[in-house]
């Protein structure tokens, strides 16, 4: 028998949350929805089903596609934005405490490194919801790695811009309340807190 297969009522309810949390729905839209499947859930039990069969193998799958129901696309879109955003103004900020240097270099190759990583780690945030590390390091390797190395081979390893160090702390201010909200949601739904 699978994890999945495993799960109680409990369990499917805390990773609904969790991920609807994640996706930033609004707590009375999140009581509202889990009441709604807990209900479900209870219905299938006295008919005799189990809970996978009111959510299917895949309860992440499942609370993402009620969220992307619920929640507007445009919504989405201008999350998933801000979180790009903080992410290469983590990496500008890493980047420059790194080498010790108060600007950073932009090449070809990073260009079309991260513009294509971001691109599928965004349409597939938008489609499935979070990718995850494991996830994100495969699409580094399976996409970006191959679309650095085709720039650099066809347009060299030319510098394009240079980055001042004060333009992280510019790319982090629109992702930071989304990435506040998200840790302390993963706080909340950890697991052994109830």
């Amino acid at each position: 028998m699978t994890d999945q297969q495993a799960m109680t009522d409990q369990q499917i309810l805390a990773v609904c949350r969790s991920n609807w949390e994640y996706r930033g729905i609004d707590d009375g839209s999140i009581r509202e929805m889990l009441d709604e499947l807990s209900a479900h859930l209870d219905d299938a039990v006295a008919a005799g089903r189990t809970p996978q069969d009111v959510v299917g193998s895949d309860v992440k799958e499942f609370a993402a596609s009620w969220a992307r129901a619920r929640t507007p696309f445009a919504r989405r879109l201008l999350r998933t934005a801000a979180m790009v955003c903080f992410v290469i103004g983590w990496l500008l900020l890493g980047t420059c405490l790194l080498r010790w240097t108060t600007e950073r270099v932009v090449s070809v190759n990073d260009v079309a490194f991260w513009t294509v990583v971001a691109a599928v780690t965004v349409a597939w945030e938008l489609r499935r919801g979070s990718l995850g590390l494991g996830r994100s390091l495969a699409v580094a390797l399976a996409v970006g790695l191959p679309a650095a190395l085709l720039s650099s081979w066809l347009g060299g390893d030319g510098e394009l811009f240079t980055l001042p160090l004060w333009a992280a702390p510019v790319l982090l201010l629109p992702g930071l309340p989304y990435a506040v909200a998200d840790a302390r949601s993963r706080k909340n739904t950890a697991p052994g807190v109830s």
